[in-house]
């Protein structure tokens, strides 16, 4: 027992000491962390609030219901289910609702920033479902004509916005109006699923268009830039959906929730909703742009996708300098800044990727500024054409004024 809480100790040390820039992590609050230590992780709770397989559940319902009623006045919805366990789980339970084994999904192509989880051959999405892609236009932006033809071409059952590793915004209402005119004559309807798992966090703070008034349903995880505990949830409007998603959450794809992760996704929630969440979410975008800025004024050479970034994370093209995502993932880590290789549009494989995936949401929370991201990139630039490993010293140095836990 003593050597786990050595390891926990001794990764509370690590995150003080190390810059996280990983696009898709974050720092829950004190009180997030609270509930999700709770003994609420005691009770077994199969089912929905007043219709449980276990009795016992009289707070539990409490519980679940407010954090039912957060997810849905936070993001204007009528409906939610705050159950899935991950934002994986989220979409299978959204393919599951929608789809039958075999029917045509269509997403953004894997390479070019979709997540594994919208039709990858190594998960269920792409196991169970045929998948098609779209693509990214030359600019490396969503072009949403190839959607129209595609849609056409492919006359899919599901179509998925959303992405993994995508610096810029998605025009939400386009796709639904591309979606509607393609819908009018098609002979199978085909509905629309919004992961905005990456972006829950910006739509909450107004940094970002909402998907909640055109997509038919909305996944998504409580992390990321959203800044709760590890978990998913589920959106819609439609009342003709509510019971489809809900047996597809319970009993299909899971049983019983984790009732401590859904305490600590109402605080979260309820966390999101105050104005200094909306000054942190504009924050976060400032952050990611000027961390390119110091990127870019000190390896002018390094290239970044699509010309940059409208979002919390940034990816960043290393071919111009000769790097590979793994070399520079490495490189960045042993002077403490953590980020991961990611594909650029063209690499043949995930191991030979020859990019690195940026995101500001988590020292935005440390309460870093936009000099001091700018100061971060510049170090990164450096770091990436041939700086020494005293950078670390630099790096550490500046993390001390905003210790986290």
């Amino acid at each position: 027992m003593s050597f786990i809480f050595d390891k926990i100790e001794q990764e509370r040390i690590k995150l003080n000491e190390t810059c996280e820039l990983i696009a898709s992590e974050n720092y829950p609050s004190p009180d997030v962390l609270q509930a999700l230590g709770s003994v609420l992780s005691v009770k077994y709770a199969e089912g929905y609030p007043g219709n449980r397989h276990y009795a016992g559940c009289e707070i539990i319902d409490e519980i679940e219901t407010y954090a039912i009623e957060a997810a849905k006045k936070l993001f204007g919805a009528e409906f939610a289910n705050v159950q899935p366990w991950s934002g994986s789980q989220a979409n299978m339970a959204a393919l599951y609702a929608f789809c039958n084994q075999g029917d045509t999904i269509l997403s953004l192509d894997l390479n070019e920033g979709a997540h594994l989880t919208h039709g990858s051959p190594f998960t269920f999405s792409g196991k169970y479902f045929h998948h098609e892609s779209f693509h990214l236009g030359t600019d490396e932006k969503i072009d949403y004509e190839t959607i129209r033809a595609r849609l056409h071409e492919t006359k899919p059952k599901l179509l998925i916005a959303g992405t993994s590793a995508y610096p810029r915004e998605i025009d939400f209402a386009k796709i639904r109006e591309i979606l509607d005119a393609y819908n009018k004559d098609a002979e199978q309807k085909c509905f629309y699923m919004v992961d905005m798992a990456h972006i829950a966090g910006l739509v909450a703070g107004g940094e970002h268009i909402s998907p909640i008034p055109y997509a038919d349903i909305v996944t998504s995880t409580s992390h990321k830039t959203l800044r709760g505990p590890r978990g998913g949830f589920i959106l819609w409007n439609n009342s003709d959906y509510t019971k489809k998603i809900n047996q597809a959450v319970f009993p299909a794809i899971q049983g019983g929730p984790n009732e401590a992760a859904i305490a600590a996704k109402a605080i979260c929630f309820d966390e999101a909703a105050l104005p200094q969440f909306r000054e942190y979410a504009k924050n976060v975008k400032i952050n990611m742009q000027a961390l390119l800025d110091g990127i870019k004024y000190a390896a002018p050479k390094i290239r970044f996708v699509s010309g940059g970034t409208e979002t919390h994370l940034g990816l960043l093209d290393l071919k111009p300098i000769g790097l590979d995502g793994k070399t520079a993932e490495k490189l960045l880590e042993d002077i403490n800044i953590i980020c991961n290789k990611n594909m650029i549009s063209g690499d043949p494989s995930p191991s030979k990727s020859t990019g690195i995936r940026l995101g500001s949401a988590a020292m935005t929370t440390r309460g870093l500024s936009d000099d001091e991201f700018r100061t971060i990139g510049s170090i990164i630039g450096r770091r990436l054409i041939g700086g020494g490993e005293t950078l670390k010293t630099e790096v550490i140095s500046l993390l001390k004024k905003y210790p986290i836990y």
